[in-house]
């Protein structure tokens, strides 16, 4: 334990996610060793952050004005609605250079033991996109473990009842590189399920 504010800064620093006391405690440190100038840019962007950053209107991902720059391009497919649990997974899908259309982020998902539910996601507002645009596809994109196979599934359901709708999800099953004796199970099984022709 340290005195005053340097453990209040170790403190605040290990509310981060992934970083832990030791990691806290080293960057806590590196910040009480760097010029003063490097500290105050860092304390100016932070400021920033939460002064000036906000949500999309339409998509809920981070944006500096009312609709982010992908809701604001003409030339995305309006059409095409992928949903992805948080704003890093839009940028995960937008470095693969294969996606055309639009996004929505549910801003996470379902985690009954955690307290979220429907009513803490942005699923009316999914809804409600699919009803008043000309949304001919939407592909589930949440993460591919119990919470994000959860979440699909609860909109899978929910999407079932639009006309014309077609609903796809992300396939998944071995990374490139992988071994097959080191894959478990279910990645294993979603190989196979998802195997297409050659």
């Amino acid at each position: 334990m340290y005195e005053g504010v340097v453990q209040d800064l170790i403190d605040e620093l290990g509310r981060l996610p992934g970083v832990g006391p030791k990691s806290a405690q080293r960057i806590a440190f590196h910040l009480l060793g760097s010029d003063p100038a490097d500290i105050k840019r860092l304390v100016d962007v932070l400021n920033a952050v939460a002064a000036g950053v906000q949500f999309c209107e339409v998509c809920g991902t981070v944006s500096e004005q009312e609709r982010c720059r992908i809701c604001r391009d003409p030339r995305r497919d309006p059409a095409m609605i992928c949903v992805v649990e948080e704003p890093k997974d839009v940028l995960a899908i937008e470095r693969t250079r294969e996606f055309k259309g639009r996004y929505h982020v549910l801003g996470g998902a379902l985690d009954p033991l955690s307290g979220v539910g429907p009513d803490q996601l942005r699923i009316r507002e999914l809804l409600s996109r699919i009803s008043s645009d000309e949304v001919s596809e939407v592909i589930i994109a949440t993460d591919p473990n119990t919470e994000g196979e959860a979440t699909a599934t609860y909109l899978v359901r929910m999407l079932r009842d639009f006309p014309n709708l077609t609903v796809t999800r992300l396939a998944s099953g071995l990374p490139m590189g992988g071994d097959l004796e080191f894959a478990d199970e279910l990645t294993l099984g979603r190989a196979f399920s998802g195997r297409r022709q050659v």
